[in-house]
């Protein structure tokens, strides 16, 4: 009887999976962009022709007929204007929308450069697609989205699509198939960190940006009932040995619970699994980890895959999951879901993402629980959707209208920002003022030379010691020399109190600290987790102990363990150099002090390319990495990006390609070819950010001005820099020295490196510019003109021209008194 009674159950289940397997869309619209007949691909799907689905405006289809190209990219349809597709459906609710482009190779038309912009029903999905530059490398895009139509709008979808001034564009296929009900939430999710849950109105788009098969193969729409791929996993797991991947032979096994079917994940994405790397020791604490760029200031649908395919028995699998370092579900135990193993469940969170952070970051690991049996944490497969925005956009603030494409504008946002301008404003003027009646020129106290002892070739062990190196000095040392353990750097940052963090990286926070000593330091924690924070940390330590010099951050000590990779730096009390361009309310830089800051800056990269035993290339030049003391000395930081440069026979560096956004070198973008003239492009852009107290990138700007290096190149090349000049400076700033400080950012942000200056001759400029403001200044207290300026030395114009001597240059080891006793040189022809 107990026999039957199992048959039974088990052809029961069977019959439910086929019921929801049997799912059949009430639209499947698929459409072959170009083609003339039905085409079939081995995958069951037929895609018809697109004419009958256009505007009047047919467009031009192009084809080829190259070898290894599927099928359905051998066609593709261009429009050299905003055209649409009217697609007429029979059901309303959510639909995939699932766009295919592939850049035909065509005499007439290169559809690799192309760049174009695509609206569905109102939504904007992108603008300003380049295929060349956001996809890098691949030979497709299938972009795919969740579009709802609703009871009350008509029964279709308008795709528009609009090429660029003086391009076209392009699509290869489209698919419109009916999304199964359930699917997606049709209420409130909850919210990480957790809180009030986040409410999803029937008008919200979706996109997918990643649908990743945990542990398993690619899946591509062969595999799944809704024609979907799925991607392996390994490229995003940030430490490949903390996991190791698990599978069942035979996928039939997979039971599929009441509100889970194979719509939601076919059963090859439950039978395969990643779980902790060592399972079996009960004392480790760590977490598998996964880490993807996603589009900041948007929120997240983010979907988690469970199924227990390693466990004998229930209750045997409690672990803990978290997205963005914030807990999700702590302790999570799949049996009290499933109540049976080898079987489906899903959960969905929303994550928000900030606008300072590209990343998003998913965890699983062990709870904080000594009585479990076993260690283990698993994840099956992982979906990170974006919500449309506050302007039901998925591309920025764009919004149409029927001049098509633009930036919205929130009223609410406008005018607070106007108001808070004006405060601002008036409270630094009054600052300003202050400032200057008080505080004229006050000089800078002369700092004692420092010599630096080489760090341990010790890096730290399990016995929680932190090596730490030591300085030489006229001053007492601090004992600094010694060996702290983690317990100390511990009670140094107050536990690592929050209240005590002075910046987020990629690597990780960083903490003002106070050693036992009473001496104040910068303690850099980074992620445990992170294999990219660990590369990081080691060229870090790397570079730091092969350097010494007053313009860049000391290394006073580091600690690696198995879980702590700590690094402890000198403290810079001025913080970033952003925070006294804007943004933070803090007294504005005189134009003086800003060349000063851009010469230090300068002469810590030039160290750095020429200075070294070997070439240094840092590859993150930015105004967050470069710090000022008290005194506003510069000091250039963080190396956990830097490439050792060229040998002697060598032109670059051939390497992946890394930096920051608006700062990155078009050239070493494009060919992957690093050099020290990458670094010198970025500091064009630090230049620029200097000169008009603005970001690097800001997208609330008309389009024209969001990128800073192009914004002043307009200006620049025009010869009236002075327009976006900050307004804090403008009237102080001679003539003169704006315009060799324009020409010397214009150098450094050429196109191409060969035709950008070496940073000796930055740094050469910068410094003819400070003497000409200098003399400006001192002509005006002299004899009342702006216009007298003083003969202009030999060694000046020798600057000038470019003709000058390595000896020439100041060592980058004196101290400011000594810089300012060459400015003096410089003004007398015989000083030097």
């Amino acid at each position: 009887m107990s026999d039957l009674l199992v048959l039974v159950c088990i052809l029961s289940v069977f019959l439910f999976q086929c019921v929801l397997s049997s799912f059949s869309p009430v639209d499947n619209l698929l459409f072959n962009c170009g083609g003339t007949k039905t085409l079939k691909l081995d995958d069951g799907r037929s895609f018809e022709p697109d004419l009958g689905h256009l505007s009047p405006n047919s467009g031009i289809v192009v084809s080829d007929n190259e070898t290894g190209v599927l099928d359905l990219y051998r066609t593709a349809r261009i429009f050299k204007e905003t055209s649409n597709y009217s697609i007429s459906l029979k059901q309303i609710g959510r639909h995939w929308l699932r766009l295919h482009f592939y850049p035909v190779k065509n005499e007439e038309y290169n559809l690799t450069s192309s760049v174009f912009s695509v609206v569905v029903n109102g939504i904007p999905l992108f603008h300003e697609f380049c295929f060349e530059k956001l996809v890098n490398g691949q030979s497709s895009v299938l972009k795919e989205y969740v579009i709802s139509v609703s009871y009350s709008g008509s029964k279709q979808f308008i795709l528009m699509l609009s090429p660029a001034s003086n391009s076209v564009a392009f699509v290869n296929a489209i698919e419109v198939i009916s999304v199964p009900q359930g699917q997606f939430p049709s209420a409130a999710i909850p919210t990480v960190p957790l809180g009030t849950d986040f409410e999803v109105s029937t008008n919200k788009a979706l996109e997918t940006v990643y649908r990743i098969n945990m542990g398993g193969p690619l899946l591509t729409p062969k595999n799944d009932a809704l024609w979907r791929t799925w991607e392996p996993d390994q490229k995003f797991l940030i430490n490949p040995a903390a996991a190791r991947n698990v599978s069942v032979g035979d996928p039939s096994v997979i039971k599929y619970p009441p509100g889970v079917s194979v719509e939601i994940a076919p059963n090859q994405v439950y039978a395969t699994a990643q779980v902790m790397g060592n399972a079996d020791v009960v004392q480790q604490k760590f977490n598998i980890s996964w880490a993807f760029e996603v589009e900041h200031s948007f929120n997240y649908l983010v979907r988690l895959h469970f199924c227990d395919i390693v466990s004998k028995s229930l209750n045997n699998l409690v672990f803990n999951v978290y997205i963005n370092n914030q807990t999700a579900m702590s302790p999570f135990d799949i049996s009290s879901k499933t109540n049976e193993l080898a079987a489906a469940y899903f959960v969905d969170f929303v994550a928000s993402v900030s606008s300072t952070s590209d990343r998003l970051l998913v965890q699983v690991g062990p709870p904080d629980m000594t009585n479990l049996p076993t260690t283990n944490a698993i994840l099956n497969g992982l979906e990170i959707m974006k919500f449309s925005n506050s302007v039901s956009s998925l591309d920025g603030f764009y919004h149409t209208d029927d001049n098509g494409l633009k930036r919205s504008k929130n009223k609410k946002t406008v005018v607070l920002t106007i108001v808070c301008s004006l405060v601002v404003s008036a409270l630094l003027l009054g600052i300003a003022i202050a400032l200057q009646l008080y505080f004229r020129h006050p000089k800078k106290p002369k700092h004692k030379q420092v010599s630096w002892l080489p760090l341990p070739t010790h890096v730290g062990n399990s016995d929680t010691k932190v090596s730490i190196g030591s300085y030489a000095s006229t001053s007492p040392s601090h004992g600094l020399g010694r060996t702290l353990a983690f317990s100390e750097i511990r009670e140094a940052t107050k536990n690592f109190d929050e209240s005590l963090v002075l910046g987020v990286g990629g690597f990780g926070k960083v903490y003002r600290g106070v050693l036992d000593n009473g001496v104040v330091v910068a303690v850099k924690r980074g992620n445990p987790q992170s294999q990219q924070g660990l590369v990081e940390f080691r060229t870090e330590i790397e570079m730091l102990s092969k350097l010494r010099h007053r313009h860049l951050v000391s290394l006073i000590g580091y600690c690696e363990e198995l879980n702590e990779m700590i690094l402890v730096y000198e403290y810079m009390a001025g913080g970033p150099l952003r925070k006294h361009l804007y943004g933070s309310g803090v007294p504005p830089l005189t134009w003086e002090q800003r060349l000063e800051i851009c010469i230090g800056a300068a002469k810590g990269l030039h160290y750095l390319h020429t200075g070294a035993s070997e070439s240094i290339i840092h590859r993150d030049v930015k105004t967050t990495n470069i710090l000022l003391d008290e005194n506003l000395t510069a000091k250039v930081a963080d190396f956990g990006l830097s490439k050792f440069g060229p040998t002697l026979d060598q032109t670059h560096v051939s390497t992946a390609v890394k930096g920051s956004f608006g700062y990155l070198d078009p050239e070493y973008f494009r060919r992957q070819q690093l050099t020290e003239k990458s670094d010198v492009y970025s500091f064009g852009v630090v230049l620029m950010e200097v000169l008009c107290a603005r970001p690097a990138i800001n997208p609330s700007l008309p389009r024209e001005q969001v990128n800073i290096a192009e914004w002043a190149m307009h200006w620049q090349k025009r010869g009236h820099l002075e327009h976006i000049i900050d307004p804090h400076v403008r009237g102080s700033v001679t003539l003169d020295s704006l315009r060799k400080f324009g020409e010397t950012a214009e150098k450094c942000l050429a196109d191409y490196g060969v035709e950008r200056p070496t940073m000796g001759d930055v740094l050469w400029n910068l410094e003819y510019a400070l003497q000409l403001q200098e003399a400006s200044t001192q002509s005006v207290a002299d004899e009342s003109s702006t216009n007298y300026i003083p003969d202009i030395p030999d060694c000046i114009t020798r600057i000038e021209n470019g003709n000058y001597n390595a000896e020439d240059i100041v060592s980058d080891h004196e101290s400011d008194a000594v810089r300012s006793e060459v400015f003096s040189q410089l003004m007398d022809p015989g000083g030097r």
